[in-house]
């Protein structure tokens, strides 16, 4: 027996990303060739066709408005955001369509514009990673989790950058569907049903915003001038000139973490930039303060769950391992 139709409501606008988009549309379009059905609508808030992040032109279903229902709405990231503030017709085509369905979600920067309808008040959330410190800093109440490929919280779902659409599609489509199908449907389009690590492991870098404090300033570059040398909270609030509980609070303050923790994350910035250049797992271990490549595995499991070689692997190449 056919299953009744499963209406999907893509928001796009103009300069919306064309992947954020394709991506999950693909995945239910797939599912269709093995049971389900799902019925795709494009969707703009004034019913117009839109542009693409690459000048592609995509022809809207339908205005947003009306009492018509949809069982999954997708809210499609783009350039625009967060860069330019969401316009009201969005947002309310957002908060219009939250109304009128079973669940929503957001791709990439698309959690702007749930975030601009009030969708995502006292809930978590994430979306890019190069994002995600300004999302926290617009929506107070939004706890977002910097380093998830997507989150659900209750009926709202929010993913990370681009290609975590596909990742989202997929959650949804084995909510519906089960593993079986959705994992014939992740094995046609060559994709994991969950890959290994968080966005973190794809971002420029672990610390986020340098800090503003000029004293803290200073203890992060005395350690980026030696990331090797063995240091103790004391030593540092010795030639910070403030005693080591000021140190510690002002670290906790503006940070959010210990020193120590702080002085990791150093050093596996420089790990990973040292991998990247195509440096060997011990050079990078010793280089980068963390002394053994087992001390280097250690921290590559707890910030990115994968190891060091995988990680390399994976950003030095195209080739598939042992090519």
């Amino acid at each position: 027996m056919t299953p009744a139709p499963h209406r999907v409501g893509i928001l796009v606008f103009d300069g919306v990303k064309m992947l954020d988009v394709a991506g999950p549309a693909e995945v239910f379009a797939e599912a269709n060739l093995s049971g389900g059905n799902y019925r795709i609508n494009m969707l703009s808030a004034g019913g117009r066709d839109v542009s693409t992040s690459i000048g592609m032109k995509i022809p809207v279903d339908d205005s947003v408005g009306g009492s018509t229902r949809y069982d999954t709405v997708l809210v499609a990231g783009g350039e625009p955001f967060p860069s330019t503030p969401v316009s009201a017709p969005l947002r309310g085509a957002a908060a219009h369509l939250a109304e009128h369905t079973s669940r929503i979600s957001s791709i990439c920067t698309g959690a702007f514009v749930l975030g601009a309808a009030g969708l995502l008040d006292g809930k978590r959330a994430t979306t890019h990673w190069k994002h995600t410190e300004e999302l926290a800093r617009r929506h107070p109440s939004t706890v977002v989790q910097r380093d998830a490929i997507f989150v659900k919280d209750h009926t709202t779902y929010t993913s990370a950058g681009v290609t975590a659409g596909i990742d989202l599609a997929l959650a949804l489509l084995e909510e519906d569907h089960g593993q079986a199908l959705t994992r014939g449907v992740a094995r046609s389009l060559v994709v994991y049903m969950q890959r290994a690590g968080g966005q973190s492991q794809f971002s420029a870098s672990l610390q986020g915003p340098a800090p503003r404090t000029p004293l803290l300033r200073l203890v992060v570059d005395i350690v980026k001038a030696d990331p090797t040398a063995r240091y103790t909270v004391p030593a540092l609030a010795e030639r910070a000139r403030v005693s080591p509980r000021h140190l510690t609070r002002l670290f906790h303050e503006e940070l959010g973490t210990t020193p120590a923790k702080y002085i990791e994350l150093i050093r596996f910035d420089l790990a990973k930039a040292l991998l990247d250049a195509g440096h060997s797992v011990t050079l990078a271990a010793e280089l980068s303060g963390f002394g053994t490549s087992e001390a280097l595995r250690r921290a590559f499991i707890t910030h990115l769950k994968i190891p060091p070689s995988r990680y390399q692997h994976r950003f030095t190449t195209t080739l598939p391992a042992g090519q």
